[in-house]
């Protein structure tokens, strides 16, 4: 009796308290792991927060003493001690080398005790992109993708490729509009790459496959690409060695996102299912012709025709209604918000939509680049 008489909102913010608490002494817990794994660490470092975490690493607020008197904050990256040492040196390589500028975080000092490592970063107060894109403006939009190219064209002169490219990987503080690409832990190198640790990783660590093959950049983020290819009917699939053209297929993919203002765009289970969700968008037609480049088939027992992006981002956003719309429910966070014509998304130029294509060209022999990106129409003028 006493329960079902209780507030339901005192309900499920005592939920939400409790989960806080729980979550808290996590955190101190795995903070005072880190302490003891890397000893170093405490005498440089008030570890204030746990701020990330990922596959392969977390990431903590670090708050440091500097020799004028000022105390400076700097993300420590706790490398998991199951990764491979090549990695984590070509890594940080990779931030050494490409690092500091051209909206690329920079080293600023590492740790290594036994297999833990600690890389230490200048702190960017950010906001997660998850959390703001309903609210982002069209031109918030094109300076983000434009920031991105930016360091994308910065690093493949290295001959790094990120492989990891997506919004939680590319941080945005909107206040003071920065950028910073973060998180080379899965990076590979070109052939004529310039770091040469990227050269073992791609020797010894992605070992090429060497069959052929049609290559589908997977729809999320999260995934490398893959080598998608039917043998009797059935399909199969294989991690490769890429090219730069992936990183671009991933901004595309964030550009869908931000465009539409839903986040994640794709959500991919198995390949079927991103080789399906791909053709959605992108038409059976152009998806078999892709295959063909490659020498392989894609059977599809019906055409998909191609999506009009514009079609697409505007009824997904909201600027349109129709019953499909229902059918799709709400996105994560509302894309159709009070000021719709104030924040540019009722005049969104087609040259968007133009560069859409262009790095969503599903072969990447013909995908534009990074650099021929950034001379794009839409971003005339920065």
């Amino acid at each position: 009796f006493l329960f079902y008489n209780f507030p339901h909102c005192w309900f499920h913010k005592s939920i939400s308290k409790f989960k806080d608490v729980v979550k808290c002494k996590d955190v101190e817990l795995d903070i005072e792991i880190l302490y003891k794994a890397v000893p170093q660490v405490a005498k440089v470092f008030r570890i204030t927060d746990k701020i990330g975490e990922g596959t392969f690493s977390s990431v903590y607020l670090g708050v440091a003493q500097m020799c004028d008197g000022r105390t400076e904050m700097f993300a420590l990256k706790h490398l998991i001690p199951t990764s491979h040492p090549t990695r984590i040196a070509a890594e940080l390589q990779c931030l050494t080398v490409a690092g500091g500028r051209e909206n690329v975080m920079g080293l600023t000092y590492c740790f290594r005790k036994e297999d833990h490592v600690v890389i230490v970063m200048p702190y960017m107060e950010h906001q997660a992109i998850v959390d703001i894109i309903g609210s982002l403006s069209f031109e918030e939009v094109r300076l983000y993708i434009y920031h991105l190219l930016k360091a994308l064209k910065h690093i493949h002169q290295f001959g790094i490729i990120h492989r990891d490219i997506k919004p939680n990987n590319f941080l945005y503080n909107r206040k003071q509009k920065k950028y910073a690409l973060v998180d080379f832990g899965l990076a590979q190198g070109t052939a004529d790459t310039q770091i040469e640790l990227l050269k073992v990783v791609r020797q010894k660590l992605c070992p090429r496959f060497r069959h052929g093959g049609f290559f589908l950049p997977l729809a999320d983020f999260n995934r490398p690409g893959r080598l998608i290819f039917f043998t009797n009917g059935r399909c199969s699939s294989v991690t490769i060695s890429h090219t730069a053209a992936i990183d671009v297929w991933s901004a595309g993919v964030v550009l869908l996102s931000l465009l539409s203002g839903r986040y994640p765009f794709f959500k991919a289970s198995d390949d079927l299912i991103a080789l399906t969700q791909i053709m959605t968008i992108r038409g059976s037609r152009e998806t078999i012709q892709a295959a063909k480049t490659f020498g392989k088939a894609v059977m599809c027992s019906r055409e998909l025709p191609r999506q009009d992006l514009r079609t697409l981002c505007e009824t997904l956003r909201g600027s349109t209604s129709s019953a499909d719309d229902v059918a799709r429910g709400p996105a994560n966070h509302s894309s159709l918000s009070d000021g719709y014509q104030e924040k540019g998304w009722d005049r969104v130029p087609d040259e968007a939509y133009d560069l859409l294509d262009q790095l969503l060209d599903l072969n990447p022999s013909t995908r534009i680049t990074a650099a021929e990106a950034l001379q794009h129409p839409l971003f005339k003028g920065l």
